[in-house]
């Protein structure tokens, strides 16, 4: 099997640098497009034992890519040879090893589509499934088996699909099959459409199909759980878009699904979302409400990990903001996929040029605040007495659960503000103000709770259309949860970039930890042509959460050259 993907990827590299790849062929009136990618990144790592850096055995560490896709009118194919024998570090050790996980075919005409082998899916917001590719989380959940889709009637869209799920480099023996039906509304009622009003229902089901097991379930070794071979779980949306207003509520419930991620519990699993928004010129509101219990759906009941993120066949998507800011982003919050209640609320307004606080060139303002909580538990006890939440009991429902009310503990709070101003036009300022609430016992399972503010200045300043210099200065004004010796203190963080357009950029930056008065520093160059882009780096890395839409991966401490290549043909 191993030559078999060495051969593979040597004829992906081999064909991928061929200039001629990336043009279009005509052949019997058809146009076959051949597209492709290459993703390399690379880690010459060194130890380091100030801040926990390990000694790593190989010179080099890498996680490469090399991608495939031929199109056409009528049929599509394409593979993807991935090389991970020495991956980054914090990958889980089973994420190891190389090959051609990933390929399939694909036919689809006027109102019919049929793909073979492996692809993505996603039914809704993803509450019952969602399978997709996050290269920096190691995800990569897609299904292999078959997948149709379909729009018999204008306005009618049908998915059907059944396969197994990838779990790194094998795939699990159970088997995901589902469907899925949207009705565009507005395709029959013209007048809605012709009153900007756009209104979609949805509905999907899941059912995985998955054996029983030899497994002696509790602690003290005396009960053997019967496994429900198959877990149904179903969702049903509605959206409505009506002039400046989008509404989106959505509603998922999951049958029993004992689990080594919930303690073997039969209790059902629901989640419940209500998001409204609205927008127009110069301003929008966002106002999102969430509340999830039990929901966590995996492909695979036991896990050798808990900590792995492979076999999620849904996602819970965190409401809480994706901060881009170093400092801001330094404690990210990860879904709770035992339950919680998750709210947001965001505003957003554009001061007109020309006034009192708009100024010359306008003034951009946003406000966001999110908020998770705990949901409240009760669990029921082998004599059927309802007790606080202390351990769930293996085999019985677990706890009972009001919707409305809340648990004891606050997972996460963040309420921030940002200013964005150009002063001239050569030179714009944002400005971020930042209180932060991170339960890290809830999400990482110590260290109690940590309050932060923090403080971001960026600015930047275009010499010429070709030169332009970015800044920035940050502050972590950790006010609680103070402990030095995991790394939870004062931090001050500041960037330069240089960009030479088209081709360079230099960027050099420095996080200093004041408590254990740590360097965390970075430099590196990129260059950029056409389709090629190459960054060269050297760092010292801080041990932390690596985070995206509500799913984390912790990455451990590194320091070393680093050498990241792209190339999309």
């Amino acid at each position: 099997m191993k030559k078999v993907s060495l051969i593979l990827a040597a004829s992906v590299l081999s064909i991928s640098s061929l200039p001629a790849l990336a043009q279009e062929v005509k052949e019997d009136d058809d146009v076959v497009n051949v597209t492709g990618s290459i993703q390399s990144d690379i880690l010459f790592p060194q130890a380091d034992a100030t801040i926990g850096a390990e000694d790593y055995p190989e010179a080099a560490l890498t996680n490469s890519f090399a991608e495939v896709n031929v199109t056409s009118k009528h049929g599509d194919a394409g593979a993807r040879f991935e090389y991970l024998e020495h991956p980054l570090p914090g990958f889980e050790p089973d994420y190891k090893g190389y090959g051609v996980p990933f390929f399939y075919v694909r036919g689809h005409w006027d109102k019919f589509e049929m793909t073979l082998g492996s692809f993505y899916e996603q039914f809704g917001s993803g509450f019952i499934l969602r399978t997709y590719e996050e290269r920096s989380l190691g995800i990569d959940n897609s299904l292999q088996g078959a997948r149709i889709i379909a729009k018999p009637f204008n306005g009618v869209t049908l998915k059907a699909l059944t396969g197994r799920q990838r779990r790194y480099w094998d795939w699990n023996d159970s088997w995901i099959t589902g469907a899925d039906v949207e009705f565009n509304i507005e395709q029959w009622i013209k007048s809605l459409g012709e009153k900007n009003t756009y209104l979609t229902l949805g509905a999907s089901f899941v059912n995985k199909h998955e054996g029983d097991e030899e497994l002696i379930a509790s602690y003290d070794g005396t009960k053997r759980l019967n496994f429900p071979e198959n877990v149904q779980a179903f969702d049903v949306r509605l959206r409505l878009q009506t002039g400046n207003w989008n509404v989106l509520a959505e509603y998922a419930q999951k049958s029993q699904d004992p689990s080594q991620g919930n303690d073997y519990i039969y209790r059902k699993g629901y989640v419940a979302m209500l998001s409204a928004s609205y927008s127009k010129r110069g301003m929008s509101v966002l106002l999102q409400a969430k509340r999830s219990d039990n929901m966590a759906f995996r492909s695979r009941r036991t896990l050798p990990s808990m900590s792995e993120n492979s076999s999620y066949i849904n996602h819970l998507p965190a409401f809480t903001m994706e901060h881009t800011y170093a400092l801001a982003s330094r404690y990210p919050y990860a879904t709770n996929p035992d339950g919680e209640w998750a709210y947001q609320a965001e505003v957003a307004y554009n001061f007109k040029r020309h006034t009192p606080l708009g100024g010359k060139y306008g003034t951009k303002v946003k406000a966001n605040f999110s908020y998770v909580h705990s949901i409240a538990q009760n669990v029921r006890t082998a004599d059927g007495v309802l007790q606080g939440l202390n351990g769930y009991y293996f085999g019985t429902d677990g706890y009972g659960s009001a919707f409305w009310r809340w648990g004891d503990s606050k997972y996460y709070q963040d309420f921030n503000v940002q200013l964005e101003k150009k002063f001239t036009k050569a030179f714009k300022l944002n400005l971020m103000y930042m209180n932060q609430f991170y339960n890290k016992t809830a999400v990482e399972g110590h260290g109690g709770m940590l309050h932060s503010n923090i403080y971001v200045a960026e600015g930047k300043y275009q010499f010429n259309n070709k030169v332009t210099l970015r800044a920035e200065a940050q502050y972590l004004d950790l006010t609680s949860g103070v402990n030095n010796e995991e790394g939870d203190c004062d931090c001050v963080y500041g960037l330069l970039e240089l960009s030479l357009l088209p081709y360079l950029m230099f960027t050099v930056s420095d996080e200093y930890s004041i408590g254990d008065e740590i360097h965390y520093y970075n430099g590196s160059v990129t260059f950029a042509m056409g389709a090629h882009r190459l960054q060269v780096g050297y760092a010292r890395t801080r041990a932390g959460f690596n985070c995206s839409g509500g799913v984390c991966r912790w990455v451990p401490a590194s320091k070393g050259a680093t050498v990241s290549y792209n190339f999309n043909f």
